[in-house]
């Protein structure tokens, strides 16, 4: 896989214009303006996001930490960060802006090693790292042993069910024996390009049934839109 984040967030900390470019699998395109990867909290421009950070306490764990955002407002507020990134060049962005304890780790390399924590945060659609629910549900009985006895997961998803015009590519995967709801894409920038990757978007309704196998529990959703976080109680 190519480091495609690294080379956007590179460019986005140097104040070039960079876009983050999703391709779905059936053709579909859209494009981010990367300058929200590394906006400081002030400029941050959703506000379930900004609503979020108030559950966050302790020892955090920023999983798929990208450019930094949020390691280095919460490390600003005083926490004691861990971010994490499977992309060498957003950890080293990372580090070149100041995050003191920033590691390339995969998610399947979690492990007690990094210590125990309080709250775990995946935001930024971060949730869809665990890529399957079969896969989210493993990883997160296994996160038990990292998370204090009262630790929280602040998770921000997208309920792929919502907009009616993404119901052909629904159908699709149901006429490919694929759950209905699943999302395939790579991630394109200039002449790079990652491989094709699963990238988890779930329900309220299937999240609860995900999570209802492991020792973690939805305590409430944050947001009224198709994006929302979820906060999940040990």
């Amino acid at each position: 896989m190519s480091d495609v984040w690294g080379a956007i967030l590179r460019d986005a900390v140097a104040g070039k214009p960079a876009a983050e470019i999703v391709e779905r699998d059936d053709g579909y395109v859209v494009a981010f303006d990367a300058a929200y990867l590394v906006a400081p909290f002030a400029k941050w421009d959703d506000p379930v996001e900004k609503q979020a950070m108030r559950f966050v306490r302790g020892r955090v764990l920023d999983v798929g930490c990208g450019g930094g955002r949020v390691s280095l407002h919460l490390q600003d507020r005083g926490h004691d960060v861990v971010a994490i990134d499977a992309s060498p060049g957003a950890v080293e962005v990372c580090r070149e802006r100041g995050i003191r304890d920033a590691r390339v780790l995969d998610l399947d390399d979690v492990d007690e090693s990094l210590g125990r924590f309080d709250t775990i945060v995946m935001l930024g659609q971060n949730f869809g790292l665990f890529r399957t629910p079969a896969r989210a549900a493993r990883i997160l009985r296994r996160w038990s042993r990292i998370a204090e006895p009262r630790a929280r997961i602040v998770a921000e998803t997208f309920d792929p069910y919502v907009r009616p015009e993404h119901r052909p590519y629904r159908e699709r995967n149901r006429a490919r024996g694929r759950r209905e709801g699943a999302l395939r894409v790579r991630v394109r920038y200039h002449e790079l390009a990652t491989s094709w990757f699963d990238h988890l978007q779930v329900s309220q309704d299937e999240l609860r049934a995900i999570v209802a196998g492991t020792e973690w529990r939805v305590e409430r959703t944050l947001g009224d839109g198709p994006s929302y976080v979820a906060i999940l109680a040990r």
